[in-house]
């Protein structure tokens, strides 16, 4: 097999990676108007022996945190620095947005609609090609973790090409208990890193500028398990069974049918049957009246996302709904992955402290 070969080194901004070692480039991307230099901050392991090379980035929306935490448990936990291959980690990709506490970028784009960008277009086009080149391109694979919209919380899920064998093959792997199959949107990363052969996988999980331990947790022992199953880290000693996720089939929003004040009756992860009242809206300047408006849903699912702010407009997205074959042993995987979840210390490596 590969990984008893040397690995080879690699490059990134000029700076060469040898086998064996591990190191932290700051990957300069523009100046402030105040003339302060920015750089994404990129760690990278060089295995040193023969293996795949991944990258895992987050926080290419900068309002997106949930990823950030999980990359630094992941690097906590000396058995990566034992892996076979490259590990390319990227924790905050959109620095201005961070800074800002926003999803988009100084001019208002969304850097996950902009790839692949050009070396002379807009700031978010500058920072999508060169996050191409530079780290996308020196992979095989990657992870792109994301969480939901402000007020909106998403369900532990992988979002992926599901006609791929290999990609459904890692999204199995990766154990969370949805997994959407997702068509590649005009601009994102996962659309140009499939252009040139790089399999991505998008792990939703949270609520913008939120951390979320449950979302966390599953987001490390995810990516641990998608590694174990590429090789680049050797399996499980123990027989342990993985959380076998359910495909859905399709997915659907359900929309405020009036404005006022949601108060919510299902929580995320819950299972819904068809016409089940899902909310009721109440019209806060008629409080004598007291007239409800209730939000059904359409079909029988998982809800898989939902809106956590009370104050609604005619036709806002409420609930994300998916549908599955079998409903009933989705809402049973739900409920296993949840208990696991919580009740299990952080994942590590079998030889590791817990984080």
């Amino acid at each position: 097999m590969s990984g008893s070969f040397k690995n080879q080194a690699v490059k990134i901004a000029g700076i060469t990676i040898h086998p064996g070692e591990h190191r932290i480039i700051e990957l300069p991307i523009a100046k402030l108007y105040t003339h302060t230099d920015l750089s994404i901050p990129v760690q990278v392991i060089c295995g040193k022996k023969a293996g795949p090379s991944l990258f895992i980035s987050a926080a290419i929306h900068g309002d997106e945190l949930n990823g950030v935490e999980i990359i630094r448990r992941l690097l906590k936990n000396t058995g990566v620095k034992k892996l076979k291959g490259t590990l390319i980690v990227v924790p905050i990709v959109n620095v201005f947005g961070i800074i800002q506490h926003s999803r988009y970028l100084p001019d208002r784009r969304d850097l996950n609609r902009s790839f692949p960008g050009s070396s002379k277009g807009s700031l978010a086009g500058r920072l999508a090609f060169m996050f191409l080149d530079e780290i996308v391109k020196k992979c095989q694979y990657g992870i792109d973790l994301h969480t939901g919209a402000i007020h909106r919380s998403n369900l532990p899920q992988i979002r992926a090409d599901l006609e791929d064998p290999e990609v459904r093959a890692l999204a199995e792997a990766f154990s969370v208990p949805v997994i959407l199959n997702s068509n590649l949107r005009d601009g994102s990363l996962r659309e140009a890193a499939g252009s040139i052969g790089v399999k991505v996988l998008l792990y939703e999980a949270g609520e913008a500028l939120r951390f979320d331990e449950l979302s966390i947790r599953a987001g490390v022992r995810g990516i641990i398990s998608v590694m174990r199953k590429l090789e680049m880290l050797p399996a499980l000693k123990k027989g342990r069974h993985p959380i076998e996720p359910f495909m859905a089939r399709s997915s659907h929003w359900e929309r405020a049918p009036e404005s006022g004040v949601l108060r919510p009756i299902v929580a995320l992860g819950a299972r819904v049957a068809k016409n089940e009242v899902l909310a009721l809206i109440t019209d806060p300047s008629d409080m004598f009246d007291q007239t409800e408006y209730e939000v059904r849903a359409q079909f029988a699912g998982l809800v898989i996302g939902r809106s956590n702010i009370p104050l609604v407009n005619e036709g806002d997205a409420l609930f994300h709904i998916a549908r599955f074959e079998d409903i009933g042993e989705a809402a049973a995987t739900v409920e296993a992955f949840q208990n696991t979840a919580e009740n299990t210390p952080n994942p590590v490596f079998e030889d590791q402290p817990s984080v």
